[in-house]
């Protein structure tokens, strides 16, 4: 299973940025993609998940009305569309995939709940 990140990069404070998430050989076709984010000195961070079985989204606190998650099962990619950075949004992004996407359901923000891990993108947002 391989899960690649890119889009990241370094933003102005109100700027966008628009990450991507490939995902092959996973070996099950529903499944839950999670995006969780680490800044400097902080813990791991679940923002958002979407699940492939009935497309149903969750957003944290700080993710609501700024971040947008999105999947095309067509080409097995995600996408988080990020408005309005700010400079706490500095951070390496990750995307996972959880093989159980009723449990991920039940706490979308927990990072042992999801199974493989790309390797990070590093978004940096300056005032």
């Amino acid at each position: 299973v391989q899960l690649v990140e890119s889009g990241g990069g370094s933003v102005q404070a109100g700027g966008s940025v628009r990450l991507s998430c490939v995902i092959s050989e996973l070996p099950v076709d529903e499944y839950a993609v999670g995006w969780f984010r680490q800044g400097p000195g902080k813990e791991r961070e679940g923002i958002s998940c979407i699940s492939t079985i009935d497309g149903s989204i969750w957003y944290s606190d700080s993710a609501k009305g700024r971040f947008t998650i999105s999947f095309d099962s067509i080409q097995n990619m995600s996408y988080l569309q990020m408005n309005n950075l700010q400079p706490e949004d500095t951070a390496v992004y990750y995307c996972a995939v959880s093989r159980n996407p009723l449990r991920s359901k039940l706490a979308p923000e927990q990072s042992t709940y999801y199974d493989y891990w790309g390797q990070g993108t590093q978004v940096t947002v300056s005032s």
